[in-house]
C-alpha cells in the first residue's frame, strides 16, 4: 500500500506515493520547506480520512497555522477536521506527555507514550518536528535515538521525522535507521534562492534519486519530477 505526500510532482520521484507504515527523515537547512512539505502530507492525510498526530517541539499550533495560511492546502482546516491530535510540547498537555525541556527523561519512557497514543487512536499519519529539539527532552545515553527510532518504526503509521542536518553527505542514526531519507537543498543563485529536493533512501521501492527543482507557490510546495538540478 502506498501514500500520497500530497505534494504535486513528489509523488512520482517515489514511484507513485510513500510505502505505507514507514518511517521517513525529512531534512535540510532552514527554510528549505521541511515544514511546508510536512503539513501538506498531513493535509493531504485529512483529506484521505486519515487520523494524524502533529508533534511540534518549537512551535505552537496558532503560529504554525498562521505560517501555513498564505498556502491552498488548507492546514488549518485540516486541524479543525477533528482528525489530527497536535501536540505541542511546551503546552501543559505536552509537559505532561514529555517533560520540561532539560528534565532528561528515558527514550522508552517518550517512545512508549507515542507508539501508545498512536496505536490506541489508530493514527494513520505521524509528523515529527523535529529531531534537534526532541533531544533536549530525552536522556544523553549514547544508544537514546537509536531506541527511540527503533519504537517508531514498530508503529503502524507512516511517521516523518523532520531533522536538521544540513549535509546530504554526513549521516546520522535517524539516516542508517530510517526507511527513507528526503533531503531538501537550497541554493543561492544569480537571481536568488533556489530549491531542489532529493531522495536519498528509501526501502522498497524504485526512486528517482537525482535532485529535483523545487517550488514554494500559492498551493504549497511543487516538485519538478521531469527537471534534474545540476550544481
Amino acid at each position: 500500500m502506498r501514500v500520497s505526500s500530497g505534494v504535486s510532482g513528489f509523488d512520482g520521484v517515489v514511484g507513485g506515493g510513500l510505502p505505507a507504515g514507514r518511517l521517513y527523515v525529512i531534512c535540510g537547512p532552514p527554510g528549505s520547506g521541511k515544514t511546508t512539505f510536512s503539513a501538506q502530507f498531513l493535509s493531504e492525510g485529512v483529506a484521505e480520512g486519515d487520523r494524524c498526530l502533529f508533534i511540534s517541539m518549537h512551535e505552537s499550533q496558532a503560529d504554525l497555522v498562521d505560517d501555513m495560511s498564505g498556502y491552498g492546502f488548507g492546514f488549518g482546516d485540516a486541524l479543525d477536521s477533528g482528525q489530527v491530535t497536535f501536540l505541542d510540547a511546551f503546552s501543559p498537555d505536552g509537559k505532561r506527555f514529555f517533560g520540561m525541556p532539560g528534565e532528561r527523561r528515558d527514550s522508552n519512557s517518550i517512545s512508549n507514550r507515542i507508539t501508545s497514543f498512536v496505536d490506541s487512536r489508530d493514527i494513520d499519519r505521524v509528523v515529527i518536528d523535529s529531531t534537534m529539539l526532541l533531544r533536549f527532552f530525552l536522556d544523553d545515553t549514547d544508544d537514546t535515538m537509536i531506541r527511540f527510532l527503533s519504537a517508531l518504526k514498530r508503529v503502524d503509521a507512516t511517521t516523518y521525522l523532520i531533522s536538521e542536518m544540513t549535509d546530504p553527505s554526513a549521516y546520522a542514526d535517524e539516516h542508517y535507521l530510517s526507511h527513507g531519507v528526503v533531503f531538501f537543498h537550497n541554493y543561492m543563485e544569480e537571481g536568488g534562492m533556489s530549491r531542489g529536493v532529493q531522495v536519498v533512501k528509501m526501502r522498497g521501492t524504485d526512486v528517482d534519486t537525482d535532485i529535483h527543482d523545487l517550488r514554494f507557490t500559492d498551493d504549497g510546495l511543487v516538485v519538478d519530477a521531469g527537471r534534474a538540478v545540476t550544481h
